[in-house]
């Protein structure tokens, strides 16, 4: 599996003066790529090969007196610049046909020197290198102090160097991981586990442990108010509205990274817990349309659920997702009876049938682990859950459904959050 593990980069002035230039010389054979293929389209002629392109773009262009500053930057940079535009054609077509699943994507736009996030990408054969004195050298731009939060676990193939819209720059590193090593680390366990996502408490486990949801976004709202007014009452263009965007950027970027922290964390503690984990399959897009938007936003559901499932993938356990209309919240864990819906104030309930009283969500989080069949076999090792054919009201396109039992399940989230004292996790990404 290739991950991508991002450390914190310090330039310096000149350094910074270099990377923008790379930025903007990139930017640049983006747009002439993408100007290249639509000129072809509208004229009816065939789309220019990629060898084509980079001869036209770059090396007949470093001899025009338009484009000879193409020279001052690193040729790898430009040369990626171009896979970018072939990669991102591609995932146009492939969706187009319906080759690629998820939301359909839009032909590649020119990029803007006003965009607040700008990158670059070498590869092995730019000869960039870790010196001696830990510090990222990049060609034609320099030795750049890095921040090391780890170590690298083996030899990068490729970085990639971002500078985000707070102004920070990241060096991002592709990174082969190791099987055998993820086994030593994450070695295997009897245990499984269902969880129920919600809002007042981000996640309650079957086992009734409940984690506070610690509503990173709402706790900042009162800086970013302060911020957003400030950049509000700047005059369109000015320096000082550059500097008002910036401050209210960071203060985006601090709640962000606090949630990201809080799902590496969260993530990697279940993920060492247990072999297998089953969660629910809540429709986030349809819930964020709602008055509890925000809230829903705030919570993250979709990047924890992809964090545990590549991780889930990286060590060996088992994710299991039950659809979204099954009645968790209406059915005992204990007997199975099916009791109905109810309101959302209604956080405990005494089943009809056999007179056990549920607490709501360790109810729902039995029954979800219960519907993803995380049996325990004779061996003692969990069962991977048979695959189970959609419901008939699946199979189509549906709006967000009234009473929907996410929203019924979990009341307004709380003020008194905390973060829970989980052990640390690496920020690393998963490359699709």
């Amino acid at each position: 599996m290739q991950l991508r593990y991002a450390f914190r980069l310090y330039p310096n002035a000149v350094q910074q003066a270099a990377l923008a230039r790379a930025f903007g010389c990139a930017r640049v054979v983006f747009n002439d790529a993408v100007r290249a293929r639509e000129e072809a389209r509208r004229a009816g002629r065939a789309f220019p090969t990629a060898g084509d392109l980079s001869k036209k773009l770059i090396t007949q262009a470093k001899r025009t007196k338009e484009r000879s500053w193409l020279g001052e930057v690193s040729a790898v940079v430009l040369q990626q610049s171009l896979r970018d535009v072939e990669s991102a054609y591609r995932n146009f077509f492939a969706s187009l046909t319906g080759k690629r699943k998820g939301p359909r994507l839009g032909p590649p736009r020119f990029k803007s020197r006003k965009d607040h996030r700008q990158s670059i990408r070498f590869t092995a054969n730019a000869r960039w290198k870790i010196t001696d004195g830990a510090r990222l050298e990049l060609p034609k731009i320099g030795a750049v102090k890095v921040r090391w939060s780890r170590t690298l676990p083996a030899t990068p193939s490729s970085v990639t160097v971002v500078k985000d819209a707070a102004g920070r720059y990241f060096a991002s590193f592709v990174i082969d991981t190791d099987p055998a090593a993820d086994a030593v680390r994450m070695p295997e366990t009897d245990a499984s586990i269902g969880i129920d996502l919600g809002l007042t408490h981000f996640a309650v486990l079957s086992d009734g442990t409940k984690i506070d949801s610690p509503r990173f976004l709402r706790r900042a709202e009162k800086k970013l108010k302060k911020a957003q007014k400030e950049l509000s009452r700047k005059q369109k263009g000015s320096k000082n509205q550059a500097k008002a965007r910036l401050k209210v950027a960071r203060a985006h970027a601090a709640a962000t990274d606090a949630r990201r922290e809080f799902h590496h964390q969260l993530s990697t503690r279940l993920i060492r817990e247990n072999q297998a984990i089953a969660v629910e399959d809540l429709a986030v897009k349809a819930l964020a349309r709602t008055r509890l938007a925000k809230s829903v936003h705030d919570a993250g559901w979709s990047s924890f659920v992809n964090m545990l499932k590549y991780k889930a993938e990286r060590y060996g356990r088992t994710l299991a997702k039950i659809g979204r209309f099954e009645p968790t919240s209406q059915t005992c864990s204990t007997c199975g009876a099916k009791d109905g819906p109810k309101p959302l104030n209604v956080r405990e309930w005494t089943c009809a049938a056999c007179g056990t009283r549920h607490d709501r969500d360790i109810n729902a989080a039995l029954n979800i682990r219960q519907a993803a069949g995380l049996a325990v076999s004779a061996c003692g090792a969990p069962v991977r859950p048979e695959p189970v054919l959609a419901q008939r009201e699946e199979t189509g396109s549906h709006g967000f459904p009234t009473g929907n039992r996410a929203a019924q399940r979990h009341g307004n989230p709380s003020e008194k959050a905390r973060i829970p004292a989980l052990q640390s996790e690496e920020h690393v990404k998963v490359l699709r």
